[in-house]
């Protein structure tokens, strides 16, 4: 059984990681790759919307990928694209990164070699990721203009999408450290953190949500 507190802190850290953007139209989406097909969804939504001419699917497996996306995560959110409704020649896919990073880095690169001029992005992630997604993007690619965008959906409903409420509050801390640690190491650039998200990451810490915590990690609100 989840606690009232349990949920009230891991609505706080959800809110937090909602970057709030206004959509519009950019140069090209970059979809990042995971467990969840929702990414590949709301991606086609907005090319349909006139969002963007050209998406980049990147992504390769991971351990929680690997049996139901053999053929590696921007492969199939490709696939899922295309059964949409978007032309196969609007998808570029990066089939080899394995973190957020790489993401960003190879989709730049992929990019380049085709010669696509980028000034702005719209950086699609899942729901509980966008911030991390977008100080990860802001720290590799500065120059062009990042627009965060994910799945229109509250917490309760990700939750009943994923069947799985332990793992999706272990992900929402696992996010939330990620945006105190990461900056020290030069991954992301450093956000404020405010105090009532640091206390709900602690509480939720505490309580063991921690499967997805970045072992030995020195954490500064």
């Amino acid at each position: 059984m989840i606690s009232t507190q349990v949920w009230a802190d891991a609505q706080r850290l959800w809110d937090f990681q909602q970057m709030g953007h206004e959509l519009r139209p950019c140069s090209v989406a970059i979809g990042l790759g995971s467990h969840d097909l929702g990414v590949a969804e709301i991606t086609a939504d907005l090319y349909h919307r006139g969002m963007m001419p050209l998406i980049v699917f990147t992504g390769a497996t991971s351990r929680t990928t690997r049996d139901r996306m053999p053929r590696g995560e921007a492969e199939h959110y490709r696939e899922r694209a295309v059964e949409l409704g978007v032309p196969a020649g609007a998808v570029l896919v990066e089939p080899r990164a394995r973190n957020t990073g790489e993401n960003i880095r190879f989709s730049r690169t992929l990019l380049e070699e085709h010669g696509v001029p980028v000034s702005s992005v719209l950086l699609i992630s899942k729901p509980y990721e966008e911030r991390r997604a977008y100080a990860t993007a802001r720290k590799l690619w500065p120059e062009v203009d990042w627009v965060s965008a994910s799945t229109p959906m509250t917490l309760t409903g990700y939750v009943d999408s994923i069947g799985d409420a332990r793992l999706v509050l272990d992900m929402l801390v696992g996010a939330q450290q990620r945006l105190m640690v990461y900056p020290q190491q030069d991954f992301m650039i450093e956000q404020h953190i405010p105090d009532d998200v640091a206390a709900a990451y602690e509480r939720l810490r505490d309580a063991g949500f921690t499967s997805r915590l970045v072992p030995d990690a020195t954490e500064r609100k």
